[in-house]
């Protein structure tokens, strides 16, 4: 009888396993002018559909099928423009939290390259500097590098809001909770926007560690931080995540949108919602990628500032993605800041030197660049080449004193 428990039970998770993969889930746009939003949701329920969520941002619904409903039924339905599939990829899937958890590949490895996911490993080799020794106070090397010190006596991002679109943050940490003004949790709104990974704490950090003489300091240490979740604990998430996300910034009138997450893949309703959120006026500002090869989305749409990494030589970090979508490069190696658990870490990628540019990008909001076309412009203008090919550093390194 024991052993006819166990197989019951081991029956039953294999039946749920089934049913769960036998569904998937879809993101369904809609010309509303041809149907009305609660004829089209009937029609979705119609054909078996279970709608998860709205994106009013891009006229969409969000809905989960059984695999025997196929594309070419739902286009049947009124008003329905596109189809696409929600897909759940990991957008962090190349960051390493510390030089400690990398694994150093073989030559033949180096050689073929190691893809996991949707991005090529990248190897870090830790330089012979121990990155808190080379800050100056409480000013780490990358916010020096910017010369992020040279724009404070005029600005140091007071009133400019920047959301942190990513896996969370602990806001709590001593050095933020006095910035944090707000949050929303896109996996599921009933919690708050907690860090989960430790990712979006550490990009958070660099935007905006209040300037207290203790700890790290960020490039706008005034700045409002809002930490909107749209990936999980293991850097993970759907594109209707990061577009409900995007959504509820533009709800919230968010000025700079830092996405320190990418893709080889785009999707037409990510696109979509990126053009609304910059119409509307939120400078966006995206890591280019760290697989060595072409830039990822969505730093590669025209709509975002995209951002390669640098080292402390100023030379292109050898994991930065390039391409002519790149239109800064900013610090990205071995960059020490906040960590979830209220104390600090090191951790290199594009994702690091992505909230550089956010927090440069708060500084021109604050003098008055309304517009995401005003604060490239201000930022370009700020910008000083550092003997790199356009392909790697785009109009170059920022320096904020040079702001207007």
């Amino acid at each position: 009888m024991k052993k006819l428990g166990i197989l019951s039970a081991v029956c039953f998770l294999l039946a749920s396993f089934v049913t769960l993969s036998n569904a998937t889930q879809k993101i369904i746009s809609f010309d509303y002018s041809i149907t009305n939003k609660q004829n089209g949701e009937k029609d979705i329920q119609s054909i078996e559909g279970k709608i998860v969520r709205e994106l009013k941002i891009i006229n969409a619904i969000v809905a989960e099928f059984p695999d025997y409903v196929k594309d070419a039924t739902i286009y049947k339905i009124s008003g329905v423009t596109n189809v696409e599939e929600d897909t759940y990829l990991n957008w962090l899937k190349s960051e390493a939290k510390s030089f400690a958890d990398i694994n150093i590949p073989s030559m033949k490895e180096m050689m073929t390259g190691i893809e996991i996911a949707n991005e090529e490993v990248p190897v870090s080799i830790p330089s012979n500097k121990n990155p808190k020794e080379e800050q100056n106070g409480e000013i780490p090397w990358g916010i020096a590098r910017v010369k992020a010190e040279s724009a404070w006596n005029t600005t140091q991002g007071e009133g400019v809001k920047v959301a942190i679109v990513d896996t969370g943050a602990t806001f709590s940490h001593p050095d933020l909770a006095a910035n944090y003004a707000g949050g929303y949790n896109a996996i599921n709104p009933e919690l708050a926007p907690t860090d989960d990974h430790g990712h979006g704490t550490h990009v958070a950090g660099t935007i905006a560690a209040i300037k207290d003489g203790k700890g790290v300091v960020g490039v706008a240490p005034k700045a409002s931080l809002y930490g909107v979740k749209v990936l999980d604990g293991a850097g993970g998430g759907s594109y209707s995540s990061i577009i409900a996300g995007i959504e509820w910034c533009v709800d919230n009138g968010i000025n700079v949108i830092n996405m320190s997450l990418g893709g080889r893949y785009s999707i037409e309703s990510f696109h979509a919602a990126v053009k609304v959120a910059t119409e509307k006026g939120i400078t966006i500002v995206c890591a280019a990628g760290n697989d060595s090869g072409p830039v990822n989305y969505p730093a590669k749409y025209a709509e975002t500032i995209g951002v390669s990494a640098s080292n402390s030589s100023d030379a292109l970090a050898y994991f930065s993605s390039r391409g002519p979508e790149i239109d800064f490069a900013a610090p990205g190696y071995n960059v020490y800041s906040t960590a979830k658990d209220g104390t600090y870490t090191t951790m290199s990628g594009t994702s690091m030197s992505c909230p550089h540019v956010a927090g440069l990008a708060a500084l021109a909001v604050s003098l008055g660049n309304n517009t995401p076309e005003a604060v490239k412009t201000s930022l370009t203008n700020a910008a000083v080449d550092i003997g790199l090919e356009v392909n790697l550093q785009g109009a170059g390194m920022i320096e904020a004193g040079k702001i207007k």
